[in-house]
């Protein structure tokens, strides 16, 4: 028992000499919804990987497959 509290000890020692130094931690209401901003690169690369599909073989793998467009002919009924 007395090694726990030993390392507790030291724990909350070292909390406190990083709190010195950094500040004590930012904390808010637990029941307030996380915001998170969105920046241009977080756009283009959310733009970007909505070009692909998830797909699952039968082991379970999963593979990320470009989604196709259709183009005016496939439209139509055609073959592309």
């Amino acid at each position: 028992m007395a090694g726990k509290a030993d390392f507790l000890r030291r724990f909350m020692s070292m909390t406190d000499k990083t709190r010195n130094v950094w500040g004590p931690a930012d904390r808010g209401p637990v029941d307030d919804p996380v915001v998170h901003k969105h920046d241009e690169y977080e756009n283009a690369t959310e733009a970007e990987l909505a070009e692909f599909e998830i797909e699952r073989d039968e082991f379970g793998h999963a593979y990320a497959v470009r989604k196709r467009r259709e183009t005016g002919s496939e439209a139509a009924g055609g073959t592309a």
